[in-house]
Parts: structure tokens; sequence; C-alpha cells
């Protein structure tokens, strides 16, 4: 056992490894801090040199997911179909927005020895440690948003926000005579997604009979949290022109404005993700859901997918990856479907794929210790 002095010392090495960057040790026990000070990386370059396959992993790829909202169910198609047509193993452990539970079921797959995951977790800051330990392993960590990760997967946040709010600013003008009540369902308590609801501030700044009636984050962030929260926002403020926020409380954001009559044609609902109910809402047309920003999950769920198929047999992959917004309009909405109904043809073909993945930095099991451990964004400086 420890003595007290001794944890202490070991504590502040940890500190002082963070504080340092770079891939300093943390304790004894522990692997590379990793990357800790941002970095802009350079682009992807495909042709870099092969390195050492990981040892004595097996083939697996798993998915330790946060909950079953529907752009997470895209993750888990992209996954699956990755997985099976670069002969991996897949598995998918649910944590049901529990995140003691992810962080169990990340250490179960630990100990399993798996060659890959992918994580979405429910609490980052709980999840950090397990899937340090899965990266010091040698096994691929991919994670879409906080770091730490092998390859990290983000996107460009401020961008996506200002895409949508752009879209409901250019309708209040034209539909709504410049003047509206708007709904800000915010995430900002997940700080990596906080510059997309600053975009939206920030635009409607600019418009002086725009009135931001609340601006609060649903809890849980799904469609329930969207119902509830929404129901009593009406309570206060009966009469709501936008919504904005991501697809899945948006939705319930719908559901509580109809189940109080308080829904009209001539409203604009809008959310991020591209989620199958939001897309089936807008091509119905005729209701107040009218845009939703596309980041396609199955598209950059196989790209991870066969990003840890590639690291496996020692090639490099990308350090960080964006999933660019992609505004969905009846124009492109046909060539959507069919991109996220088959994600392979897509990363085939490098026009297609462009549209949706840019990719930066090279890693590999040699250079492991390279790993990002810090909030990457491509917005960053």
């Amino acid at each position: 056992m420890r003595s007290n002095g001794n944890r202490m010392m070991v504590t502040l090495l940890g500190v002082a490894g963070v504080l340092a960057g770079g891939t300093v040790l943390a304790s004894a026990q522990d692997g590379p801090a990793g990357l800790t000070k941002p970095a802009v990386f350079a682009p992807f370059d495909p042709k870099a040199p092969a390195c050492s396959p990981p040892p004595g992993l097996n083939k697996v790829l798993a998915f330790a997911q946060d909950n079953e909202r529907e752009f997470m169910q895209g993750v888990d198609r992209g996954l699956a179909a990755a997985a099976k047509d670069r002969g991996l193993e897949y598995r998918r452990a649910l944590a049901n927005n529990d995140a003691a539970k992810g962080v169990e079921q990340v250490q179960l797959f630990l100990a399993s020895k798996i060659g890959g995951l992918v994580a979405a977790p429910v609490d980052p800051a709980s999840m950090s440690r397990s899937l340090q330990e899965l990266i010091w392993s040698g096994a691929y960590v991919g994670t879409i948003v906080p770091p730490p990760a092998t390859s990290l997967l983000n996107a460009p946040q401020y961008e996506t926000g200002k895409v949508l709010a752009e879209a409901a600013a250019a309708y209040i003008k034209d539909k709504l005579g410049g003047k509206a009540n708007v709904v800000i369902l915010s995430h900002d308590s997940m700080e990596f997604l906080a510059p997309r609801f600053a975009a939206m501030r920030d635009t409607f700044k600019t418009m002086p009979s725009v009135t931001i009636v609340a601006d609060i984050s649903p809890n849980p962030v799904n469609k329930e949290g969207g119902f509830a929260t929404m129901s009593t926002i009406l309570q206060a403020h009966p009469d709501v022109d936008v919504v904005l926020g991501a697809d899945t409380v948006v939705l319930g954001a719908l559901a509580a404005l109809e189940a109080a009559g308080k829904a009209r044609p001539d409203q604009f609902l809008g959310g991020i993700d591209g989620e199958p109910e939001a897309v089936a809402a807008i091509k119905k047309g005729g209701g107040p859901y009218k845009a939703s920003i596309s980041l396609a999950s199955p598209v950059f769920a196989y790209a991870m997918g066969q990003h840890a198929a590639d690291w496996l047999e020692g090639k490099s992959i990308p350090q960080a990856m964006d999933i660019l917004p992609v505004a969905l309009t009846s124009d492109y909405m046909a060539q959507y479907e069919a991109d996220v109904a088959d994600p392979a043809a897509v990363y085939k073909d490098p026009k297609r794929r462009d549209i949706y993945l840019r990719m930066y930095g090279n890693i590999c099991y040699d250079t492991r210790d390279q790993y990002v451990n810090f909030p990457w964004s491509s917005e960053a400086k």
C-alpha cells in the first residue's frame, strides 16, 4: 500500500504531466498523457508510412453507445457495416444515459482485449481514464467529440450552428416580417458543443426584432427532455415562432407544441443531426419542421470503422476528423438519403466522401503516444 506522501507525489507528477503536455508519464502505472496542449493538425496524408500492428489484441470493433437516439443508431449501422466489410467482429454496449454503466462497459471491453472502440460517452470526464487505458493497451479508440482518443471526431461546431441559424434568420426575414420569438434548446453542458449555440446567439444579435424568449439545456438531451422543457416554456411564452437545437430535442419540442395546440405551419423548427424523423417531417412539408443540418452519422461511423481496421493492420490513420454540416434541402434530400443508406459507397468515392468528411493528422500504433487528449476542433487557431 502506498503511503499518503507517495500518493501525493504521484498526483503531483500526474498534474505536471498534463500541464507540460506531450508524452510524459502521469505515473509509473500509467501510460503516456498524449497531446494535452491544443494543436493544429496538417491534412491527413493517406500515403504516410505504415508501422507495426498492435500485438495481442482481438479483431473486435466495439461501440460504447450513450443512448438510443436515432443519430446514434446511425453510428451503430455505419460501424457494423465497416466491421463486416473488414472482417471484424462487432459488439455494441448501450449505456442508456447511465454514466457509471458506460464506464463499466468500457472496462469489460478492455478486459477482453478488443482491438478497437468507438465511444459516445454519457459523461466524458468519468470515462476518460478507461479510454486512456484502452489506448495504452494498443487499441484504436475513436470518440465522438470529447477526448481522449486515438482518432477524434468532431464537427466545426460554430459553423454547424451558424448554418442552421442563418437558415432560420432568412426564414424570419422572408416569412415573418423580421420579427420572431425564438427558443434555443442548447447543450452547453457539453462544452465541446457550446460553439454551435454561440453561433445561434451571435446570428440573432444582429436582428433587433428577434427575441430569444428561452435559452435552456433540456435534461436529458433527448426527445423526452425536449418535450418536457418546451412544455414548461410554453406556460410562460405561449407564442413561439422559432425553435432550434439538436434534432432529438426539437422533435420533442414539436410534440409539445402539438400537444398544447400551439404548432403552426408558419413556424420554423430546425435541428442538427439529420435524424430520420426530422428528415421525414421536412419531406412531408406543410408543417413547422423546416430544416435539419446533417452530420451524417452512418457516413462518419463507417469511416471510423475503416480506420479501426487499418489501425489493426499497422496502417497510419487520421488523428482527427471533421464531419461537415450539410443543410438538407429538397434539392439535396434524395442524394443524402442514398448516401446514408450506403456509407460504403460514399467512403470509396473521394468526391462524395469530401462532402461529409475532412481528415487531419496522422497516427499509428508506433506513434500512439501522440493521441489526442485535448478538446480538438478544426476551428481552433
